[in-house]
């Protein structure tokens, strides 16, 4: 099983560890692409403040994000588990997880990023500020940037088994399972229902949405579930209580989507 994720906005603090190792990182297919962004994040952040701000789309108030960046190559790293804060990955809780789980985990997760691609969350990697949605003067639009390179190292990374997609659009634009791929990927849409005078509603509510894809990783990591298909996928999350929704695709080579309804908020 191979669980595509999206980063978060926010980043812990890198800690005090050692320093970004380039070569370290997972998907050493990637290094390349990586570099490209890097060198340019880094030069526009230590050259131009206002232009780097209007370039990532940050506020006044998140200045210190583009001083963070000019200094990735030196600040301190530390796991990407560790990096990656917010909702989804409050509710994924992978510092508390039990070994057998933090081990899947490990070998299962792959957390996208518009400087990174996409890495391990046991790869460091410091805190920095880069959405896939930036567009770089130099490497351009990031998610068209990460297209060919994503695509030359991903599949073999999916491997034969089931793709569970719960990135937002931003990261999914980054790489599409194709075919044979595609044919064994599902993605994840949470619905909140509520009755309203007597009728269902349904509504897809962000924060929620968020917190029970965090919720719903861990219980499959938990139980040690490791679906091969989305068929088992939906067998799996039914046994842990969930309420889940699947309809075969009509053709070969498209992805599962899955819905999984909920009628409590959790925050």
């Amino acid at each position: 099983m191979l669980v595509l994720l999206p980063p978060s906005e926010g980043k812990a603090a890198g800690g005090s560890g050692a320093p970004l190792e380039p070569r370290s990182l997972s998907l050493p297919g990637l290094a390349e692409a990586r570099a490209g962004v890097l060198d340019e994040l880094v030069e526009l952040c230590a050259a131009d403040e206002l232009k780097a701000r209007e370039v990532l789309g940050l506020s006044e108030g998140l200045r210190g994000e583009v001083a963070k960046n000019a200094e990735l190559r030196s600040a301190a790293a530390r796991s990407a588990g560790e990096i990656y804060t917010g909702v989804l990955y409050d509710a994924l809780g992978l510092a508390d997880l039990a070994p057998a789980a933090r081990a899947l985990a490990e070998e299962s997760l792959l957390v996208f990023s518009g400087l990174w691609g996409a890495v391990r969350i046991s790869d460091r990697i410091p805190s920095y500020r880069c959405s896939m949605g930036v567009k770089l003067p130099g490497c351009g639009a990031l998610g068209a940037y990460w297209r060919e390179p994503m695509a030359q190292v991903l599949p073999a990374v999916a491997g034969e088994g089931l793709v569970l997609d719960l990135r937002s659009a931003a990261y999914a634009s980054a790489w599409k399972p194709k075919g044979e791929v595609a044919g064994r990927t599902a993605t994840v849409r949470v619905l909140h229902s509520q009755m309203v005078d007597g009728v269902e509603k349904r509504s897809v509510v962000s924060h929620f949405n968020k917190a029970t894809k965090g919720r719903l990783v861990r219980d499959l990591l938990l139980a040690g579930a490791a679906p091969a298909s989305p068929a088992e996928l939906v067998g799996a999350l039914r046994d842990l209580g969930y309420v889940v929704e699947a309809e075969a695709p009509a053709k070969p080579g498209r992805a599962w989507a899955l819905d999984v309804v909920v009628t409590q908020i959790h925050h």
